[in-house]
């Protein structure tokens, strides 16, 4: 039966409600998941209780949301989002209502969200309301918004990204007059803020389907953050799944655009912003060929960089870099096994110490086993 498999924690939090005479239902993207058989990553559970009311019932709660509804009960260290079944009236900054309304009833809820597959709400007897066809779009492997596309677009661009998201997760098609009216509105995309807008093309990218993120370049939602059109974006699917390598795949496939411009814009974070612009400018300059070279290039541009180069030339020559890097190599001076204060005794000061340490990181990324006291000692010597 679904409603056993339901987390613990949101069937305790329906039945609190329940006891106290309100209506209580898992909704939205976690009763997509357990019809497909995933592992819901977040509980949502809609209701007919007051925000205040909610707050009521449960000792530990967070107001997250309560002007539009939304309280997070946290039970057993497990935090559920609860929401009032609501209406909702203008969408003037194209993301928040405008004025929100608590006397709607569950399909009146339930329309209001974004696509069928996420409109469903789960009974505990295990049936589902699922009054705009969900069940059957999820059979037949289909995004489709919940009514008029276009104003659910109007209400919230974002949703245009969230419907290649989708996509590209689920391995789903986008349905015509949807994907009609995504054509249509794309222009509105330019109105996002580029962390919203980064947080799902980095969803897509790290989805089983990241070449999907062309569709958002070639329907024109990314033309306010890049001018370019991705290419050979089937090769990001070969690369591990992590986000800051995903990004210097997709970086690589947008010939001729500036990997920190581009990320800026998108308000990345700042170390996928250094390791992706960096590591452009390795993979410009000439991927490293030998393991000495890759040690060389550790050393100057850092690892993340390295991977970074690595991730835009392709799979195989980020493994190679991998490979040099499982070897735990010397590319930093503290490092050496012979440190900084050492040399000081030897009687070398201030930049001596610099260039030596320089001098000697060059003479163990070609000879990586000489990394031993002894042979360093040997090497200064030979050095003086």
């Amino acid at each position: 039966m679904l409603w056993q498999s339901v987390d613990k924690c949101t069937r305790n939090c329906c039945e609190t409600l329940w006891q106290a005479g309100f209506e209580a239902y898992p909704v939205g993207g976690c009763v997509r998941d357990l019809l497909l058989g995933r592992a819901p990553g977040d509980w949502d559970v809609t209701t007919n209780a007051l925000p205040e009311q909610v707050m009521a019932l449960f000792e530990r709660t967070v107001p997250t949301g309560v002007r539009h509804g939304t309280v997070t009960v946290v039970i057993d260290g497990t935090s559920v989002e609860v929401t009032t079944f609501r209406t909702e009236v203008g969408y003037s900054d194209g993301r928040h209502p405008d004025g929100v309304r608590f006397d709607a009833t569950l399909e009146q809820d339930l329309s209001r969200r974004d696509f069928t597959i996420n409109a469903m709400a789960l009974v505990r007897d295990g049936s589902l309301i699922d009054p705009f066809g969900g069940q059957d779009d999820l059979q037949e492997e289909m995004i489709r918004c919940v009514g008029d596309p276009d104003r659910r677009f109007d209400e919230d661009a974002l949703r245009m990204f969230r419907a290649v998201r989708f996509g590209a997760q689920l391995g789903f098609l986008i349905e015509d007059n949807t994907l009609k009216a995504l054509m249509q509105n794309a222009g509105k995309a330019k109105s996002l803020a580029g962390e919203r807008v980064r947080v799902e093309v980095e969803k897509t990218l790290c989805s089983a389907r990241p070449e999907r993120v062309r569709t958002l370049f070639d329907l024109g939602l990314m033309d306010g953050w890049s001018k370019a059109k991705p290419n050979k974006t089937e090769r990001l699917a070969n690369l591990p799944c992590e986000p800051m390598l995903r990004w210097a795949g997709l970086c690589a496939c947008l010939a001729g655009e500036g990997a920190e411009g581009f990320l800026r814009g998108l308000k990345a974070d700042g170390a996928t912003i250094r390791a992706c612009s960096a590591g452009q400018k390795l993979y410009r300059a000439g991927i490293p060929a030998t393991d000495r070279d890759w040690r060389l290039a550790l050393m100057e541009y850092g690892v993340d960089a390295c991977r970074a180069a690595a991730a835009m030339a392709g799979e195989e020559v980020l493994r190679q870099v991998d490979a040099v890097l499982a070897q735990n190599p010397c590319i930093r001076a503290e490092q050496l096994a012979v440190s900084g204060g050492e040399l000081a005794k030897m009687g070398l000061s201030g930049p001596e110490i610099g260039q030596m340490q320089q001098r000697l990181l060059a003479f163990v990324a070609e000879y990586p086993a000489a990394n031993t006291r002894q042979q360093l000692l040997a090497e200064i010597d030979a050095i003086k």
